[in-house]
């Protein structure tokens, strides 16, 4: 296990270089010109070339992209092309952009184990009932309606028709250990809107799997001996059924950061995902490759991270 752990982390230094690497040459392949919007259409020549100069765009791609990775090495992003080019590192952390996308993740992810797991095992459990159709159904609309559709709704009716918005809904971040009761009314909306189409997805492969473990000829010997269903089902069935489960919930990790971008811009969190979206309207490429490349860190090691999961479901699994 040590060893395939160890293998694992350094196969993310190729990786790493692979996504940046890319990300750098696809905007620079794209038309237009962050010198150009910068500077308006009413700028000279001339101006669009020394602010091309003031930005280092005019030396060759490859001195650009190995300052930039030497860098991300150091711990350094670089700064932003914008306006007033601020540090990125400086933004991720003392602007807290980071802070607010990491608990927006981790409720997202806490959310959705909790509205899918439970569920997955009662309707598997109860198969063929008024209880499962029903939970199959309510699964089936949420992995229909898209997270951000979910959100607009929440924000639009609530305040045309209810006079009602989310708590705290666009006060600014405020920190857990500053206020733990105000940052959970901040982050519980937005977290729930993007866990729903997670949780329908694990609810529905939950089930699926654990009907087929409960099949098997140990849990048939498990209800020959007269165990409880509660314990054939939590301790000798579920484990098992959970595999399939944790393969799909490392790969929604992707899916979650892509949605934070929509998630945090509709319940006004200043966080990445907003951060991105605004540098790829500003053609701000730097910003860009640099949170492309802490996005993929993540999701690689979230991967990682289900794979030794793996090991604790089902202590047969040995990895060479």
């Amino acid at each position: 296990m040590r060893t395939y752990i160890l293998r694992r982390v350094l196969l993310v230094v190729p990786i790493m270089l692979g996504v940046s690497f890319f990300t750098f040459l696809t905007f620079r392949i794209v038309p237009g010109d962050i010198a150009q919007l910068r500077c308006g259409i009413a700028c000279t020549p001339e101006t669009v070339t020394a602010l091309r100069h003031d930005m280092g765009l005019d030396r060759p791609w490859y001195e650009q992209y190995g300052d930039w990775l030497g860098g991300v090495v150091r711990g350094d992003f670089g700064r932003s092309l914008g306006e007033g080019r601020l540090p990125v590192t400086a933004e991720l952390i003392d602007h807290n952009r980071l802070a607010v996308t990491g608990q927006l993740l981790v409720m997202t992810i806490l959310f959705a184990l909790l509205l899918g797991i439970p569920p997955g095992v009662i309707s598997a459990i109860r198969p063929g009932t008024a209880l499962d159709f029903s939970l199959r159904l309510v699964s089936v609309v949420w992995l229909s309606v898209p997270s951000f559709y979910l959100g607009i709704l929440l924000i639009v009716f609530g305040v045309a028709w209810f006079g009602w918005a989310p708590p705290q809904f666009g006060t600014g971040y405020v920190s857990f250990f500053d206020d733990p009761w105000v940052n959970l009314q901040q982050f519980t909306f937005p977290s729930l809107i993007l866990a729903v189409g997670s949780s329908a997805g694990i609810m529905r492969l939950v089930r699926s799997s654990l009907l087929e473990v409960m099949r098997d000829d140990y849990i048939r010997t498990a209800w020959a001996k007269g165990l409880r269903e509660r314990t054939v089902v939590w301790r000798h069935a579920l484990k098992n059924a959970l595999i399939p489960a944790t393969t799909v919930i490392g790969l929604q990790v992707g899916a979650l950061l892509s949605g934070t971008v929509v998630v945090e811009s509709i319940f006004a969190l200043n966080g990445v995902g907003v951060y991105i979206l605004v540098a790829i309207v500003s053609r701000d490429f730097l910003v860009v490759q640099s949170l492309t490349l802490l996005f993929a860190a993540v999701y690689v090691f979230s991967n990682l991270a289900v794979d030794v999961a793996y090991a604790w479901l089902d202590p047969r699994i040995r990895y060479a």
